[in-house]
């Protein structure tokens, strides 16, 4: 699943990409997609016509502000990807019109499509699970559903003593309490995994009796590795894509994510080994990491 990098990456590139053009027109083959309104027609009709004013991040939602105080709202989920291009629509599957990276595999599985002003550029979310989530609503309400959700690490505002704040009466294994947005926003299963190594924290050791010097660490970590991970645009170890349709660079230098039986990178001795914690993956080095 995109996590915060991916989903500020893509964020970022549509800024630069799409922003004062209109939205001309809408096609979609699922009706899954859409969560709101109800009905395929009824989306498309309200749609049409408006202007893209702004495209903002929350947590793992990109937020796509629309006029008449309206939001385009795109949750990526597992498999899901926005793309930027021209295509052409051939026996109900969607061609890029150029030879390049919107060709990859991944970038096939193109459910939803906007057609936008200014020549003939296109907006398209791939998904191969079909898990997206597509939302058209009020701002406000949006603004609301979302208020639940925790701090945004990178925010300068998100200071050591309010990430300590997060931890207060927390009871649970560390991981699990970083993958919580409600908590934390944006941190997933990749940055988890790579914070802890970063901060020498095993996934398991639990919230609660981290001292502050070990809470410290996985903060500075944390900034460390997520800022990195923008930097390189994301990672592409599975099906996320820049909207060009390219990889990112973040998977070329993970340390433990996915890297089951390889040696540590510390050299210390360590293999890399993994682990379930609560139905998720959690992957370490049990001698740099040791609970």
């Amino acid at each position: 699943m995109p996590e915060l990098p991916e989903v500020e990456t893509i964020v970022r590139s549509l800024n630069k990409t799409v922003l004062g053009r209109k939205i001309e027109d809408v096609w979609s083959d699922t009706k899954k997609i859409i969560k709101r309104p109800q009905g395929f027609g009824q989306f498309k009709k309200e749609i049409i016509g408006r202007k893209i004013e702004s495209v903002k991040r929350r947590a793992k939602n990109i937020l796509i502000g629309l006029s008449g105080n309206k939001i385009l709202l795109i949750h990526q989920k597992m498999t899901g990807h926005l793309l930027a291009g021209r295509w052409k629509l051939e026996d109900g599957r969607w061609k890029p019109l150029l030879k390049g990276p919107l060709e990859d595999s991944v970038n096939l599985y193109i459910h939803l499509m906007f057609q936008l002003s200014g020549g003939g550029l296109m907006l398209a979310l791939s998904d191969l699970r079909k898990f997206a989530k597509v939302e058209f609503l009020d701002k406000e309400i949006i603004e609301k559903e979302l208020s639940s959700l925790g701090p945004e690490p990178l925010e300068k505002s998100f200071t050591f003593e309010k990430f300590k704040d997060c931890f207060k009466n927390k009871k649970g294994k560390i991981k699990q309490i970083l993958m919580k947005p409600e908590i934390i926003a944006g941190i997933g299963n990749i940055y988890s995994d790579e914070i802890l190594w970063e901060a020498k924290i095993h996934p398991s050791t639990q919230a609660q009796i981290l001292s502050r010097p070990n809470l410290n660490s996985v903060y500075r970590a944390m900034k460390k590795i997520l800022n990195k991970a923008i930097e390189l645009q994301g990672d592409s170890m599975s099906d996320y894509r820049l909207i060009t349709g390219e990889k990112g660079g973040y998977q070329n230098v993970q340390k433990v994510y996915r890297q089951e039986g390889k040696h540590c990178p510390r050299k210390d001795g360590g293999v890399i080994e993994r682990l379930k914690i609560g139905g998720r993956s959690a992957h370490f080095c049990p001698i740099c990491q040791r609970i």
